[in-house]
């Protein structure tokens, strides 16, 4: 089936060509959410504006074309996918606006969950759902989930803490419930929807047995069907039109701004881990609990327990748990701390007459507290890391009432065993009976799919009609328990729950097959297919946390996306399909445009890093391995040419001028596919060479300065204000802290290896490396003096792997924390300072000892919001310099009140430099000028 002619010329006519999707590699791409389902859209539209959608939507009713909203995908029960047209949001849909004092705060639904809290922390404040996913799911997602979390409860989830919203029905109409001319104008236009909204309402409520039936399903945690809830705890028809559009899953409309009553986030914290000899004394603990000032429970039965036992930092006692033991993780919060120690002692009191197995006592040390909830946040990524190659991880979430949780829990486990899901876990929000099970599952065999079917009627029927609990706590209702709807709410509030939909979307455009189906089978169809494709990426389970830190995500790939592509490709390869086209397109879209920074390793569950099969397909693709080998062997020679190409390009800035070089060299950069550097105002200077002088017998503590080849080669661009180079000021800082200097013997012969590994070639990296590793180790008397890099992605790649050596390397960061602060009197400056961490600075784990140095120099610190990396990626930003552009496009705006931003990367300053508007330096720069030295 196509697409309506008209609708496409509607389209074309509304949305710029830049952000229309209908080819292969595009749809498959953008059409891929965390769930394990899998539909293709035709066309995938990315929405900048309301406007834009309000037309889409008219669009789609004349000609009824279905659509689905998406924000962030990291769904997980198939509510974000779609095979007609699929609406995702653009950058434009980050407002926010903070009321009474962080009391409330109006959101776009662009906004990263996580940000959101970011802003409200200075007030004390969040907002209240917490999903496992906070740090990826956006606003739009959340609300549309009506998602909560480990400590969210019933009580904080936006259905309860909804102070406004503004949405967009099917038929293109606008409603702002905190604007008084939309409402008014609103209730004109749609009298007639309002009356039914309030008629439906009123006979919910006089029908007693449904209304108790309501009312019971929301006590627990519960996002199956539609919020019926609506219709009883509302009699005003714009409530609850407000709150259906809650936990409703795109179906009944777009949410385009929700504002929230929010939480209080108390500072005082403590966390324990207690573990009970078998599953009923732990509920039984539960239960008492329930009672008590905890703000979390959180579940772990034995198996989940096992499946984390081995990671590092894990206690050594939960490796010797008995078979039956079952573990709680409780957190309590307060306001202070005297009042957090009356709490402890209260819950620990409430609970001490059940027999315990092993325990670690409630600690406030954040480091122990993250310790511990490693435990239960490693325990869905451990499954998914141990799974057949070509499986899926499944993630389950039901409620029983929490009274029955231990039977509940039992019985569950029973049809593990019955089905044969011997790798399966149990954990969960006890509190709230809400458990979570993670099992691994094949698609590929009709046998594994029937398993699958009749495991997932057995659930279905325990928890629905044994239990009269709930069949999805807060992972939404999707394609995946549409079929059991009814089953959990019987045949007259599931009629209702149609009733609402075709009174909402009469023409049943809006996400068809999700919440509420006519096909009973619909959770077994359109199964995603897992292939091998890579030993590095096979253990993705496409969640989608990876994408928030990735430069490229929005001008060509995430790295999920990344990852999706290989994997079709290689199954297509298998098959015996051409992949020459897409492989042509992957080229550009997957592998130049990768920044292969790695960020996305430190947000994935499983820890895949997809910057390393970037990395190796570019090794596939390096042929010219004696080039490399020379230019390795011959160092100097070719830092000598590079800096001859920067008096080049410097000559001939000044004999044309500064624009119109930068206009000549960007055609020049197009016509050759990027093998003509782009040169920007921000280009630097040639650097002079060292010059090297054998260090004296004196008294003074001796530093070897390591001054990375970009260093060597790069001084100041000609505007900059400071035009000594970093080798200068680095030496100048060095030694008013009272070291003296040393310099590797031969440094222009030096060098760590990383332009080599960026380009694939791993044999002359490592050469390179080694070489250089060799040369510290005797400029440092055998490791004897302490080793100061001055550029944090060199210093990353020097310290990987270092475990035999005795080699002490620094960035500039840790050295200048533990070697100089005490050597220094520090005058903080009034001048405002941006900063940016690289990559390398929080692969080093020194992103915060960066921003605190920072606010020691300057009392106005700005750090850019979601600017995680900069793109310019080596050489990234001379020869694909839309990478850079594109990581860097909010940059101007977000340090427009800064004179200097400091970074720990010359290349990445360049890029900062030219897209910032401002000069970007290397951290000395900041501490050599606000710094004295420290006198006796």
């Amino acid at each position: 089936m196509t697409l309506p002619a008209a609708f496409l010329a509607g389209v074309n006519s509304l949305i710029p060509a830049g952000r229309r999707f209908d080819d292969p590699l595009s749809t498959l791409a953008f059409g891929t959410d965390a769930s394990f389902y899998r539909l293709v859209p035709k066309l995938v539209i990315r929405v900048e504006s309301e406007d834009e959608v309000v037309t889409l939507l008219k669009l789609a009713q004349a000609d009824k074309v279905p659509v689905t909203f998406r924000a962030a995908g990291t769904s997980l029960s198939g509510q974000a996918i779609s095979d007609s047209v699929l609406i995702v949001l653009g950058d434009n849909w980050n407002g926010r606006e903070i009321r009474e004092q962080g009391a409330q705060i109006r959101l776009q639904p662009g906004v990263i969950g996580a940000q959101a809290n970011v802003w409200l922390a200075p007030f004390g404040r969040k907002i209240g759902p917490d999903p496992a996913s906070m740090h990826a799911a956006k606003i739009g997602g959340i609300v549309a989930n009506n998602s909560s979390g480990m400590c969210c409860g019933t009580a904080q989830n936006t259905y309860h803490t909804l102070a406004g919203i503004r949405l967009v029905l099917a038929d293109g109409a606008r409603l702002d419930t905190e604007d008084a001319a939309s409402v008014a104008a609103f209730r004109v236009s749609h009298a007639d929807l309002l009356e039914r909204l309030a008629q439906l309402g009123r006979e919910t409520r006089a029908n007693t047995e449904l209304a108790a039936k309501i009312r019971h399903k929301y006590r627990l945690k519960n996002t199956c069907g539609l919020s019926l809830n609506a219709l009883v705890d509302f009699d005003e028809p714009l409530d609850i039109l407000s709150h259906l559009l809650v936990g409703s899953e795109g179906t009944l409309g777009f949410i385009s701004a929700v504002t929230y009553d929010t939480v209080p986030d108390h500072p005082s914290k403590a966390t324990a881990l207690i573990v009970f000899p078998d599953i009923e004394t732990c509920c039984n603990a539960v239960t008492v609990l329930k009672t008590q000032p905890v703000a979390a429970v959180e579940l772990l039965d034995r198996r989940s327990l096992r499946s984390v036992q081995n990671k590092p930092g894990m206690p050594a006692f939960v490796r010797e748990l008995s078979e039956g033991a079952c573990a709680l993780l409780i957190e309590a919060r307060a306001a202070t701390r005297p009042l957090l120690h009356e709490q402890l002692a209260q819950v620990m009191a409430s609970i001490a007459h059940f027999p315990v197995e092993k325990q670690v006592d409630f600690t406030e040390d954040a480091t122990e507290n993250a310790r511990l909830w490693a435990i239960r946040k490693d325990t869905f990524p451990a499954v998914g890391a141990v799974r057949e190659t070509g499986t899926t991880v499944i993630i389950e979430d039901v409620t029983f009432p929490v009274e029955q949780l231990a039977i509940g829990v039992r019985r569950l486990i029973e049809l593990f065993e019955k089905h044969r899901y011997d790798e399966a876990i149990l954990f969960g929000h006890a509190l709230e009976g809400n458990l979570h099970f993670v099992f691994t599952q094949g698609f590929n065999d009709p046998k594994e799919i029937a398993r699958y079917s009749a495991f997932m009627d057995d659930v279905t029927h325990l928890v629905a009609v044994e239990f009269n609990g709930s069949l999805k706590a807060e992972h939404g209702t999707g394609r995946n328990m549409a079929p059991f709807v009814e089953l959990e709410w019987g045949r007259e509030a599931y009629a209702l729950m149609w009733q609402l939909k075709r009174l909402l979307d009469p023409a049943g455009i809006l996400n068809p097959d999700v919440v509420l189906s006519e096909d009973p089978q619909v959770h077994l169809k359109h199964l995603k297919p897992m292939p091998a494709a890579d030993a590095i990426i096979d253990k993705c389970i496409e969640c989608g946390f990876c994408e928030p830190v990735c430069p490229s995500k929005g001008l060509t790939l995430s790295p999920r996306q990344r990852i999706v592509m290989w994997r079709d490709i290689q199954a297509k390869k298998r098959a015996g399909t051409d992949t020459t086209q897409l492989e042509r397109d992957y080229q550009y879209q997957g592998i130049d445009t990768c920044a292969a920074t790695g960020l996305c390793a430190q947000r994935c569950p499983v820890g895949i890093n997809t910057g390393e099969l970037v990395k190796k397909l570019r090794g596939q693709q390096a042929h010219h391995d004696k080039a490399a080998s020379w230019i390795g062997q011959h160092f100097a020679t070719a830092m000598k040419g590079a800096r001859f190409t920067l008096h080049a390009a410097n000559g001939a800035r000044m004999l044309l001028g500064a624009p119109r070089l930068a206009k000549i060299s960007s055609a020049l950069s197009k016509a050759s596919s990027g093998r003509v550097p782009q040169w920007t105002p921000a280009m630097p200077q040639p650097e002079h060479a060292i010059r090297f002088s054998p260090p004296v017998e004196d008294q003074r503590p001796r530093v070897v300065y390591l001054a990375a080849c970009v260093s060597r080669v790069m001084g100041p661009a000609a505007g900059d204000r400071e035009q000594m180079s970093l080798m200068d000021k680095t030496q100048k800082l060095l030694e008013k802290a009272g070291y003296q200097v040393v310099f590797p013997e031969d440094q222009d012969s030096l060098c760590c290896g990383q332009p080599f590994a960026s380009k694939g070639y791993a044999e002359q990296a490592e050469g390179k490396r080694q070489q250089l590793l060799a040369a510290l180790t005797k400029a440092s008397r055998g490791g004897l003096d302490p080793i100061y890099c001055d550029t944090s992605p060199c210093t990353l790649r020097l310290v990987q792997d270092l475990k035999e050596t005795r080699l002490d390397l620094y960035d500039p960061v840790r050295f200048i924390r533990t070697h100089l602060l005490d050597k220094l009197v520090f005058t903080p400056q009034q001048a405002p300072i941006a900063v940016h961490v690289t990559c390398s600075t929080q692969h080093l784990g020194e992103s915060q000892a960066l921003i605190d140095l920072a606010r020691m120099c300057s009392v106005n610190v700005v750090i850019p919001e979601g600017i995680h990396c900069c793109g310019f990626a080596g050489d990234k930003g001379f020869m694909t310099p839309e990478l850079n552009a594109h990581a860097l496009r909010s940059l101007k705006d977000a340090v427009q009140f800064c004179d200097e931003g400091i970074s720990t990367s010359r290349t990445c300053e360049i890029g900062l430099t030219q897209h910032g508007g401002i000069d970007y330096h290397g951290l000395v720069y900041l501490v050599d000028r606000v710094t004295q030295p420290r006198t006796a």
